[in-house]
């Protein structure tokens, strides 16, 4: 079977992955904390993180996505002068987009996953493994567990969360047990192996995924990996489907190439519109909407989705968006009233796609806005693209694409 090349796949998508690793943050000697009235925690908070000084003006981004990734690097290429940090929880990253192919084995892991260290030396800013705890806006700090940043600009593009209450998931024991058990398989990293591994595992039955509503990350992910997951069922005999539940009237893109898509794997796959998830019992493998209750072998269940507990954390939600999406200026990106911080990807507020392709189309003009105001100038602005290629046949390959760009009344 045909595989996708790495290096074509990145020469399209303009995402250079490509090292420099900055100092991780110490612990003083044990004798030093134990004179210490504050707790080691506070410690750490309190003082700075161990990085290189910045030469120019540091412009610190948060989150290692295609947003943030993208953004680190073309700072950098708009201004050279510029010192540019990219401070991360996970020291390797994985691509959610792409990784439907993984599923089917049209790609292998190798394909996803990249060193963040080298795509920092590669672009010639800093990669900081640490976790962002809180933001002081006046004072210009990210608060690491390794420690504060200091920052003359900030961008936060620190992704989604699942939002489990809005499938009648309420309590946070079955919010944890449903995660665990029936990931939604659309944060990177740990949820695609565990998908991979059900896929491998299952013997027969009902594999159940799920649509949510909303402005949800990937409009066309939940379809293409009901195609690749229905295309791996029949490939290898096994004795089964794809049960596809939709909390939409239809299928919300690329509708006609996934009907026809559904109809050609039509003995693997299920798809039933109008079902709005009010309730799962992880226990019995049932899931139920107002009208009625379905039973599943396997699943992965995809609730609605919200900008990352981060911009709620740091007070920085805007009011009238119903899943918790930062309030920023739509042209500019910046956090309203605050020109020193910006939010892109996919907790911002726009009902742009919650795509790769969008994040990264994006970044290159968030990236600007932040060099040129660094600079004291302004730039137009523009509209990101999304260009997206949706696989529902893995051999021979076949995909169904679209292209859109967005203007504002």
């Amino acid at each position: 079977m045909a595989k996708v090349s790495r290096r074509g796949f990145f020469r399209f998508s303009g995402l250079a992955l490509g090292v420099f690793g900055a100092g991780l943050a110490g612990l003083r000697p044990v004798a030093a904390r134990a004179r210490s009235k504050a707790p080691a925690f506070s410690r750490v908070l309190g003082q700075p993180a161990e990085l290189p000084k910045a030469k120019g003006r540091r412009i610190v981004v948060v989150g290692g996505g295609w947003s943030g990734l993208t953004a680190a690097k073309y700072v950098k290429k708009e201004d050279p002068g510029l010192d540019v940090v990219l401070i991360e929880r996970r020291e390797i990253f994985v691509s959610s987009p792409i990784s439907n192919l993984w599923l089917d084995g049209l790609v292998d892991l190798e394909f996803l996953t990249h060193s963040y260290l080298d795509a920092a030396r590669a672009n010639d800013y800093w990669f900081f493994s640490a976790m962002v705890m809180d933001v002081d806006r006046e004072s210009r700090r990210v608060f690491t567990n390794k420690g504060y940043v200091e920052y003359d600009f900030l961008l936060l593009a620190p992704g989604i969360d699942y939002d489990y209450p809005q499938i009648g998931v309420e309590d946070p024991e079955e919010q944890f047990r449903l995660k665990q058990r029936y990931p939604g398989g659309m944060i990177p990293g740990s949820e695609d192996i565990t998908l991979k591994n059900k896929l491998e595992a299952f013997q027969g039955g009902t594999f159940l995924l799920t649509v949510p509503v909303g402005n949800y990350r990937c409009l066309p992910a939940p379809y293409e990996r009901t195609c690749l997951i229905a295309d791996y069922l029949q490939r290898n005999k096994i004795k089964g489907k794809v049960m596809l539940l939709d909390g939409n009237p239809e299928i919300t893109i690329k509708r006609q190439g996934f009907e026809a898509a559904f109809e050609r794997l039509k003995d693997y796959v299920e798809y039933v519109p109008s079902f709005k998830i009010t309730g799962v019992d992880v226990g019995k493998k049932r899931i139920r909407s107002q009208f009625e209750e379905r039973e599943f072998d396997d699943a992965a269940i995809y609730p609605r989705v919200r900008a990352s507990k981060l911009i709620e954390t740091l007070g920085l939600v805007d009011p009238d968006s119903a899943q918790k999406e930062a309030n920023i200026d739509p042209f500019k990106y910046n956090i309203k009233g605050d020109e020193r911080v910006y939010v892109g990807g996919d907790s911002r507020p726009m009902p742009y796609s919650k795509s790769g392709n969008t994040a990264n189309s994006e970044a290159h003009y968030v990236a600007k806005v932040i060099a040129a105001r660094a600079n004291d100038e302004e730039i137009e602005w523009r509209s990101p693209q999304t260009i997206c290629y949706s696989v529902v046949d893995g051999d021979p390959m076949r995909a169904i694409m679209v292209k859109t760009k967005y203007a504002y009344d």
